[in-house]
């Protein structure tokens, strides 16, 4: 399966995605006929990609030169403008899965309805080739899914339609939630909007790169030079080493010898309420040959901070280990099915080709075998038989 990896150790903006892309490979010519496409005067733009380098290293540079004035588009002009072109189906999907993410950022922070709101700079042309060109590079290196690193917050202002806002611009800061951010750069505009959206609208996943084997890099320069960093999107392209959805995931451990044992079920039920994904608790030896327990906790990047405060809060320990890990996971879903118990709740299990199991939810089971005085394993027995699907 071919992957597309980008590394944004300098950022993310829509131009500097689509000049990492065509670095790839992508022939400008189509990405040109492409954007005919699009209900938009030919006349009013014109697009280059030129060598550049960032810092002594070389890149791609994506240019928009807008011809003609343009108008402000509202989200519901933009969306009206993909679905009426003669793109491909999967292009208009991704681009208006994009554009969607974008003004659902935008009403958020100026608190109005989705259709009315008003793009200024994200709906300028250049924007918009930027985005619908993202959508038919990836449609010509045929890329299946796409991972991203971390994110670099970056720090001061910059100057928009609005005014001056805090970096980053409070449509970046909506579009980030759920990703891993640092702040390890200096000032500057690190990750745009646009940027922002793409990588929120088509990722699979966040943080490290999956298994998988590179077979070409592309660079993308952005606009500005900073000093502490070249600025440049690296994009990875690649085969993936397997075809199951993998995510990130952090890992906190620690070890326990002094307290109350009483405490730890309360402290489990804790920690899962807060939102972490699993907890395992496994006896030990410690020193001066005391039993002690390691506490392991699987939980979202997002949640570290949080479930690390609890722990320390709840329990003995005055530190606690993290690191991180990437998980493949099958596929799962919960559904509903009938069957001569009723209709009951199931998880249903597969992998990318075929059923792998379906397993009885516990807590329905466990009504069933109460209300019907049936034997707890002969409920799950007759579930699993009757919604197995051949």
């Amino acid at each position: 399966m071919k992957i597309l990896y980008f590394d944004c150790f300098a950022g993310i903006s829509g131009d500097m995605t689509v000049g990492a892309l065509l670095d790839l490979g992508v022939p400008l010519s189509f990405l040109t006929e492409e954007l005919a496409r699009l209900p938009i005067s030919l006349s009013g733009y014109t697009l280059s990609a030129e060598e550049t380098s960032r810092r002594g290293i070389r890149a791609a540079k994506f240019s928009v030169r807008v011809t003609e004035d343009q108008p402000h588009r509202h989200y519901s002009d933009i969306a009206g403008l993909i679905e009426r072109s003669t793109l491909a189906a999967k292009v208009k999907e991704q681009a208006g899965q994009i554009f969607l993410r974008l003004a659902e950022a935008e009403a958020k922070v100026h608190g109005v309805e989705l259709s009315r709101v008003h793009f200024h700079e994200v709906g300028a042309l250049d924007s918009i080739i930027d985005i619908v060109g993202t959508a038919l590079c990836l449609q010509y290196l045929g890329i299946k899914e796409l991972y991203a690193s971390a994110l670099p917050l970056g720090s001061g202002y910059v100057e928009t339609a609005h005014g001056r806002l805090p970096v980053p611009a409070p449509a970046t800061a909506e579009l980030l939630r759920g990703m891993p951010v640092h702040g390890e750069l200096g000032a500057g505009e690190r990750v745009t909007p646009t940027g922002a959206a793409i990588l929120a609208a088509l990722c699979s996943g966040f943080g490290a790169p999956p298994s998988f084997t590179v077979t070409e890099v592309g660079n993308g320069a952005g606009d500005r030079d900073f000093p502490d960093t070249p600025n440049i999107l690296r994009v990875m392209l690649g085969e993936k080493h397997s075809s199951l959805p993998a995510d990130e995931i952090r890992v906190l451990e620690t070890h326990i010898d002094d307290m109350n044992p009483e405490i730890l079920g309360f402290l489990m039920d804790r920690i899962m309420a807060a939102g972490a994904l699993d907890v395992a608790f496994t006896p030990l030896q410690m020193k001066k040959n005391r039993p002690g327990v390691c506490i392991t906790i699987l939980t979202p990047p997002a949640l570290l901070d949080k479930i690390a405060r609890l722990l320390l809060a709840e329990t003995s320990a005055i530190g606690v280990r993290h690191y991180p890990a990437t998980r493949l996971k099958l596929h799962r879903s919960l559904e509903e099915r009938d069957t001569s118990l009723g209709r009951v709740r199931v998880k249903v299990i597969r992998d990318d080709t075929a059923l792998v199991r379906i397993v009885p939810e516990f807590e329905e089971c466990r009504r069933i075998a109460e209300t019907r005085g049936i034997p707890l394993q002969d409920v799950y027995r007759i579930i699993e038989r009757e919604t197995w699907e051949p």
